[in-house]
């Protein structure tokens, strides 16, 4: 049964095709099958049919969920693996075995980062399971082409899986065509559209289930990255009493990278157009989305940063982190999405890449 906190759920009640797919699928030893289609297609659906058929054949999956927008396997902003051992009825039950932090809903400026992410999964998943099946973003025009081409260019996918209705991704195709194979499915006429009123309320609740068990850890002398800020000279009290002076500021904190730009954490209405001068307002820090990444460059957790730390080294972070991760030093670097949520699931803003 479908719950309130997911938009797929599994069903045997499949166009023909799909059982087509399994048959295909039996034969070959082992494989990375990647599912595309646009929004509302029903890709997560015709995978975990996929998914639950080959365990009940006894052939090891792990799935990689890469739509950060509509997450199954928790938290959204990032790409996922899971290795389910036994049947399963959606996405969300499943545990993250590994995660790669992407930091935005929206992936359109993050296509790079996008294609490592799935391809440094996808290879850990190859290294433990004869399928790796690919659930993908419905995002497959313009920017979301490019994405889909550089994920199969990288992965070199056995079997591309294409749902779409009449014709409209021969284009994809054609340009995902030197990398991979396809099989084509149809769109189940059970699939439903969803409003992006809808969408934003079913990432509300998976934002709150993920954090609902968090705690606020004080994170101290981790790399900050994903931001040109903290990186640099430090400004000296006098420089930026001098920016406050200058523009009816209050500044925080401020930075001067190599090249003499200034980048500098303020309040204040007035933010000038210069090619040397970058301004943030303090409020876009609060309640940022973040990463904890480990010295692999994966995400240990998704946090919420709460207290930026500009004036040293120490950032507090929300997140459902225990004791021994921070004990141990396995969070060595703060990544900077561009989503600013609350542990509650409130989305307050979406960002662009630039903003920090």
């Amino acid at each position: 049964m479908r719950t309130a906190v997911e938009k797929a759920a599994y069903t045997d009640d499949v166009p023909e095709d799909r059982e087509e797919l399994v048959k295909r699928l039996l034969g070959m030893d082992r494989g990375v099958v990647m599912f595309v289609g646009d929004v509302d297609t029903g890709k997560s659906t015709a995978l975990m049919y996929v998914a639950n058929r080959l365990i009940e054949e006894g052939r090891s999956v792990a799935i990689v969920d890469s739509d950060v927008g509509q997450k199954g396997i928790l938290p959204p902003a990032t790409i996922s693996l899971a290795r389910p051992e036994e049947r399963f009825f959606s996405l969300n039950e499943l545990e993250s075995k590994a995660c790669y932090f992407i930091g935005t809903t929206a992936p359109a400026q993050y296509v790079g980062e996008m294609a490592v992410g799935v391809w440094r999964l996808v290879s850990l998943g190859k290294g433990s399971a004869d399928f790796v099946l690919l659930d993908t973003t419905g995002f497959v025009h313009g920017r979301g082409a490019d994405m889909k081409r550089l994920k199969a260019e990288l992965l070199r996918p056995e079997l591309t899986v294409v749902l779409e209705r009449s014709g409209e991704l021969e284009g994809l195709k054609s340009a995902l065509s030197p990398f991979t194979e396809f099989f084509d499915l149809k769109v189940s006429e059970a699939v439903r559209s969803y409003s992006r009123e809808s969408r934003r309320s079913v990432r509300s609740m998976k934002w709150r289930e993920y954090f609902s068990a968090s705690r606020e850890v004080i994170l101290r002398d981790v790399r900050i990255t994903g931001t040109t800020l903290f990186s640099g000279r430090r400004l000296e009290r006098q420089e930026m009493e001098l920016l406050e002076r200058i523009y009816g500021w209050i500044v925080f904190g401020g930075w001067q990278d190599p090249r003499g730009c200034y980048h500098v954490v303020k309040a204040g209405r007035y933010s000038p157009r210069h090619d040397c001068l970058h301004a943030v307002d303090v409020e876009r820090l609060n309640n940022l989305l973040v990463g904890l990444i480990d010295s692999n460059g994966l995400c240990v957790a998704a946090g919420i940063l709460k207290v930026p730390g500009l004036g040293d080294s120490d950032l507090t972070v929300l997140a459902p982190l225990d004791e021994g991760h921070v004990d141990t030093g396995e969070v060595v670097e703060v990544r900077f999405g561009r989503i600013r949520v609350t542990e509650d699931g409130e989305e307050l803003e979406l960002l662009r890449r630039d903003d920090l």
